[in-house]
């Protein structure tokens, strides 16, 4: 088996890490091409962050980790921003509180555009002189990835930024519509079974939490066919799971209640539409149903005579089909009703399994190693991405976490059962 070292620090070719860099960083600017300069200043709750702080946040960590290591003269574009544009590397400094983030009327939209400008400029220089050092390499393509994860927090904090606007405006009028099409049956099928290995499997690049490689004891089980719809949750709601304490865990049903939640995020009390990053829509019965939290998606389950996949099951049956779905290059940015077997893209779907790690992990060294290990706490493994991740972030192995009350995010569910048929 390979090392860890090995594992995560494959270099990437060199003729194409510039044009690498350069597609990633359009590609985050150009979500935004239907944004006003209000719209980029709001931070509508806590988990939500103001677009003008994702945008210069990505460029502060090339900044700070490859510019600043790399070239001794280099002056801060403005030192102020290693205080401000921190997320939570707090081995490198201070961080400045996120829910309060949207307090901050400076930097101004154009002075972060400004500061991309000026950090591309420098970077790309960088990339021509440097391409080819495996360490470099391998740390331009954890700032591409992690760009990548802010496009999509982009995106999902847009849609709740705009939601508490009563119009419900559209983030991007110019979207895709989705394709209406019928959903096809639901089916438990057999899932690999036995001792198994999980995680990441080659050279190629991978997060430090998707390693190492190990076993894992699968029992026998079934995993359901597809992802479970809006007209299936709806029957849920109908039969009035929102007020049978059986079916929630404590914690979940002290969440709904507290809340007053009795429907997914962004749906209208009439359960007949919902609000999408492109406006107010009819309720597509054949989509996937999303924006539900772990305890929802466990509740569902459980009214439904099944349970979450692990995320081990969830990775095995991932693992024998190629990465295709309704990704955000799809440009709908909302799930669709799939049109066969999918385990990839529209949503992210929900485990059984903990946030934690797996035996033997060890985080990257220095404070790149803060970005996954130190949340290993309180939350749940989801996999398979969704409509606003980008294509090439996804592989079998992904593994991302949420706290069990977050639903903001594009959070769905898919079944199992134990035993096999």
């Amino acid at each position: 088996m390979a090392s860890k070292k090995e594992a995560v620090q494959a270099a990437i070719p060199a003729d194409s890490l510039a044009t690498q860099y350069t597609r990633v960083r359009n590609a985050t600017v150009d979500l935004c091409k239907h944004l006003e300069p209000e719209d980029y200043v709001v931070q509508s709750m806590s988990d939500v962050s103001p677009t003008k702080w994702h945008l210069a946040h990505v460029t502060w960590f090339f900044e700070r980790f490859v510019l600043k290591e790399y070239l001794k003269t280099y002056d801060w574009f403005n030192e102020d921003f290693d205080y401000v544009l921190n997320s939570y590397f707090y081995t490198v400094g201070g961080v400045y509180p996120r829910p309060d983030r949207g307090l901050l009327t400076r930097p101004t939209v154009n002075e972060v555009i400004a500061y991309r400008e000026c950090v591309d400029n420098a970077m790309l220089d960088m990339i021509a002189e440097k391409t080819g050092d495996k360490d470099f390499d391998f740390l331009i393509e954890v700032g591409l990835n992690h760009e990548q994860q802010h496009q999509e927090l982009m995106l999902t904090d847009l849609k709740h930024v705009f939601s508490v606007n009563p119009a419900w405006p559209a983030v991007n009028p110019a979207l895709t519509p989705p394709p209406i099409r019928q959903t096809p049956s639901h089916e438990f099928r057999n899932g690999p079974s036995g001792i198994r290995e999980i995680g990441h499997r080659d050279d190629s690049y991978c997060f430090d939490n998707e390693l190492p490689r190990h076993a894992e004891l699968i029992a026998e089980h079934q995993i359901g066919s597809r992802l479970i719809n809006n007209g299936e949750y709806l029957d849920f709601i109908r039969d009035g799971a929102y007020s049978e304490p059986k079916l929630w865990h404590s914690d979940g049903w002290a969440t709904i209640n507290r809340e007053g939640w009795n429907r997914p995020l962004y749906w209208t009390e009439g359960l007949d539409a919902e609000f999408t990053l492109g406006g107010k829509r009819d309720l597509n019965l054949h989509a996937p149903v999303t924006h539900v939290s772990y305890y929802e998606a466990f509740a569902y389950a459980k009214w439904a005579g099944a349970r979450l996949p692990t995320e081990a099951e969830w990775e095995l049956a991932a693992d024998a089909e190629e990465v295709s779905g309704n990704f955000q290059e799809s440009n709908y940015w909302h799930p669709v009703a799939a049109a066969g077997s999918q385990l990839y893209g529209d949503v992210w779907e929900w485990t059984s399994s903990a946030y934690l790690p797996y035996p033997g992990f060890v985080p990257l060294p220095g404070a790149l190693g803060e970005s996954n290990g130190k949340f290993m706490s309180g939350q749940m493994t989801v996999r398979g991405g969704s409509c606003a991740t980008a294509t090439d972030h996804m592989r079998a192995s992904v593994r991302s976490f949420f706290y069990p009350h977050q639903r903001w995010q594009f959070l769905g569910i898919r079944l199992a059962k134990d035993g096999t048929h």
